[in-house]
């Protein structure tokens, strides 16, 4: 029995030996095959660089117009806003009824002081003429002398208070400094007006109007004066045509962005004030475009992964320039006959074998 036992066992162990080599042979039977992975090879082509500017429309000069005299009540009003003013044109004009007087009186004033003058300009030339026969005195000519020296300063004392009313009667007039349009008025019929007072009206030099937006610092150096833009307003389909004016020379700490103008012609549709969006096409070199989901990220940067021709995961190192619709435009680290992993890429490893997909 003891015999029987031991040959029991002897079997027992050699078919547990058995088994363990068909259970390890079923495993590396069902072993599962390399990660499928989808690939695709970048597209490189012509890709437009486009720098957007948010901003407002702004007169290009914009001129501010008051009272520069002593002021007064506003008599009339002769151009309102939208209109096209010609250079010395009148806009407004103040009460006179106190200042047209004066230089009336003036006026008469000067025109006796000149008849006085000529009266002892007579004088001093008989009694030059008669001189030299002794018919007047010395003390006689001298007085025609003076006289004549007095009335000749009379004239020029009321020539100069002519000058200085008409004066201050012309700037009882607001007049248009150069050709333009009126962008605001602020003058009203009645309204009392002095020096210190709001500008009576703004006016837009020329009518020019401009763009005035903020960019990204970044994108600051890729502009340049000169260089076409394109303006949309919000609400209309159609878009201005422009040209980048002037670059800022800082850039705002707060917010990191700079300063940009764009020049455009005058257009109803372009009212100061309005919204607007510009953008600027500073490259169309040939990028290389990949999918988005190809493009992963960690610790240290942007990076695809691509498969060589031994069917093994590599890491490459990207850097991104910008998105579109079509995908991520890559400025360097692509040739463009590369094997990109699309889809999946945070689950591989670098090194992993795998196998592809179109």
């Amino acid at each position: 029995m003891l015999v029987i036992g031991g040959s029991v066992a002897v079997l027992v162990v050699i078919a547990a030996m058995i088994g363990l080599r068909v259970a390890d042979s079923g495993t590396k039977m069902t072993e599962d095959p390399p990660p499928l992975v989808t690939v695709t090879a970048p597209i490189v082509g012509p890709v437009a660089t486009v720098v957007s500017i948010n901003g407002t429309i702004s007169a290009r000069n914009e001129l501010p117009l008051g009272i520069d005299g002593e002021g007064g009540r506003i008599a009339a009003v002769l151009v309102d806003v939208g209109d096209k003013v010609r250079r010395g044109q009148r806009l407004a004009v103040l009460d006179t009824s106190v200042l047209a007087p004066q230089v009336a009186r003036l006026e008469a004033s000067l025109l006796q002081a000149r008849a006085d003058a000529d009266l002892a300009r007579a004088d001093w030339n008989r009694a030059q003429g008669v001189e030299a026969s002794g018919a007047l005195s010395k003390e006689a000519i001298e007085q025609r002398r003076s006289k004549l020296a007095t009335t000749t300063a009379q004239v020029a004392v009321a020539e100069a208070q002519l000058k200085e009313m008409r004066a201050r009667l012309a700037r009882a007039e607001v007049r248009a400094p150069l050709d333009g349009v009126v962008l605001t008025r602020n003058a009203e019929i009645g309204q009392i007006v002095s020096a210190g007072s709001e500008p009576l009206f703004r006016l837009a030099q020329d009518g020019a109007v401009e763009l005035r937006g903020k960019v990204a610092e970044q994108d600051l150096p890729h502009l340049a004066v000169g260089q076409a833009a394109t303006v949309r307003i919000a609400g209309l389909e159609k878009p201005f045509k422009g040209t980048v004016r002037l670059l800022g020379a800082t850039i705002d700490q707060a917010s990191r962005l700079g300063e940009v103008r764009i020049a455009l012609d005058p257009d109803p549709n372009l009212r100061p004030g309005a919204f607007a969006r510009g953008e600027v096409l500073v490259s169309d070199a040939a990028r290389a475009v990949v999918p988005q989901t190809a493009v992963l990220a960690d610790r240290k940067g942007t990076y695809v992964y691509i498969i060589g021709p031994d069917m093994k995961v590599a890491r490459r190192d990207v850097r991104v320039a910008d998105t579109t619709s079509n995908g991520v435009v890559i400025a360097s680290g692509l040739e463009g006959h590369e094997q990109i992993v699309v889809t999946a890429g945070a689950f591989l490893r670098e090194g992993e074998t795998v196998r592809t997909t179109t």
